[in-house]
């Protein structure tokens, strides 16, 4: 009976929830959520574009928790569009990586008996493929912002400020790869369709 007591009054001592939770509001806090796998799943993927479209839609949070160290207005402004169009540009590349987790490069003539199966999975790759291109304007437009602020140095988020660089060069430009990867899908279902068992 003391033993029972004992472990009731123990377990009535430990926090019922997680002690190290907390909430979150802000982009930056959404963002961090956003990771990156050695091997990533269509699942890791999806989990990936759901923190970024939650990031997306959420509020930036104060400029002293920032992800680059703000010291004015013009600053905090170039941040906001680097983080938008940074944003943008995450979800067409998660988009990308989920399409081409399902896109079958090649129509390999032993793949016939799967014919079906594989057309499926070349529907899935296409669908992620189109909606990756739905992000571009927004990212083109967000570039274009904050290349209007180009002589404003953030230091911690530099690799944006190239990406917004590359979009103004043209250098960067995802209707041109997802394009090509349509059309490669394109002619891989045309010989999917083609196909007959007949080996």
């Amino acid at each position: 009976m003391k033993r029972a007591l004992a472990t009731l009054i123990l377990l009535s001592l430990l926090p019922l929830g997680p002690a190290s939770s907390y909430p979150v509001y802000y982009k930056e806090q959404y963002y961090r959520l956003f990771h990156t796998h050695y091997i990533q799943y269509p699942d890791d993927t999806i989990e990936n574009i759901y923190w970024l479209e939650r990031a997306q839609k959420a509020d930036f949070a104060n400029p002293l928790y920032a992800l680059a160290r703000i010291e004015s207005e013009r600053e905090w402004e170039r941040y906001r569009y680097l983080l938008n169009m940074h944003l943008e540009l995450k979800l067409i590349e998660q988009h990308l990586r989920l399409g081409a987790k399902y896109d079958k490069r090649v129509a390999y003539f032993y793949n016939a008996p799967w014919k079906d199966q594989n057309l499926e999975s070349l529907a899935i790759a296409e669908t992620a493929y189109r909606a990756a291109l739905a992000y571009w304007p927004a990212a083109v437009e967000w570039a274009r912002k904050a290349q209007g602020l180009r002589f404003t140095h953030l230091e911690e988020v530099q690799a944006w400020s190239d990406e917004a660089a590359r979009i103004e060069s043209g250098e960067l430009d995802y209707v041109r790869i997802i394009a090509r990867e349509l059309e490669r899908v394109a002619r891989v279902r045309a010989e999917f369709e083609a196909m007959s068992f007949t080996y």
